[in-house]
């Protein structure tokens, strides 16, 4: 039986279990569960925490914009964070691999012919792709989307089962919910201008996205028909609850 594929986007606020430190704890609960369900599905991540890794290591001492830095950081903090999901993921036989990648991969044809061939080629070789922005080389995501627009153009060019975008709520909540301060999840929706009257502007500690770059990533994955799912990913056992419907998030329909 084919396995369905799921791209799995993790923010830094999940990784990092809403700390200043990236949690080894919460990369081996992910790989957990992508063993659990490795008879069924195959994953693709997307993940951000780059920068929240390097700051656990260096202080920069910096004369140049705080975007630059931002970027210095992310290529101080890269290797860590892959370091720690190899280690971690090792241990619980999964295997790993890195792709760097950046808004203009997109926009090439050859790029992208050699983006899905690549991937491919590591999936069916048990390989997990672990794909962060080439922030070196492009800062749209250390300045906005966290990764979600990165994970849901993947998503789109690996025509992927389904999108999964980890992030720090029980899905999208409604906003008359969120003023009264009893967050109330919305279940289920298809229609986007309905959505996006509801969410809010405010973006999450580490976090560069917030709800509106969640939104913009699903019309991303609608308009290929793929189904986003947005889940709480601080809470253990997320991707598996979620699959067996035992949490509230929020599932948007292409």
């Amino acid at each position: 039986m084919k396995k369905k594929r799921i791209l799995l986007k993790l923010g830094s606020n999940t990784l990092t279990k809403e700390t200043d430190h990236i949690s080894r704890g919460k990369i081996e609960d992910i790989g957990r569960q992508i063993v659990a369900l490795g008879d069924t599905y195959e994953f693709i991540i997307v993940s951000s925490g780059a920068i929240a890794a390097a700051k656990q290591f260096v202080k920069l001492e910096h004369n140049g914009g705080e975007i630059s830095v931002k970027q210095a950081l992310a290529a101080i903090g890269q290797p860590h964070l892959m370091r720690i999901f190899q280690e971690n993921f090792r241990e619980l036989g999964l295997l790993t691999s890195q792709c760097l990648l950046s808004y203009s991969d997109f926009e090439n044809p050859k790029a992208k012919a050699n983006i899905r061939n690549t991937i491919d080629v590591l999936v069916a070789n048990d390989f997990i792709p672990i794909i962060n922005e080439n922030d070196t080389v492009a800062a749209d995501e250390i300045q906005f989307g966290d990764n979600d627009k990165l994970a849901a153009l993947t998503a789109a060019l690996m025509q992927v089962d389904l999108l999964v975008i980890a992030t720090n709520t029980d899905g999208i909540y409604t906003k008359n919910s969120i003023e009264q301060n009893r967050p109330e999840t919305i279940p289920m929706v298809s229609g986007m201008a309905q959505l996006a009257s509801e969410i809010s502007a405010s973006k999450s500690s580490h976090g560069t996205g917030g709800m509106h770059s969640k939104i913009e990533a699903a019309t991303i994955a609608q308009k290929a028909g793929i189904e986003t799912w947005i889940v709480n990913g601080v809470k253990d056992h997320f991707i598996s609850e979620a699959l067996n419907g035992a949490t509230n998030h929020t599932k948007i329909k292409p």
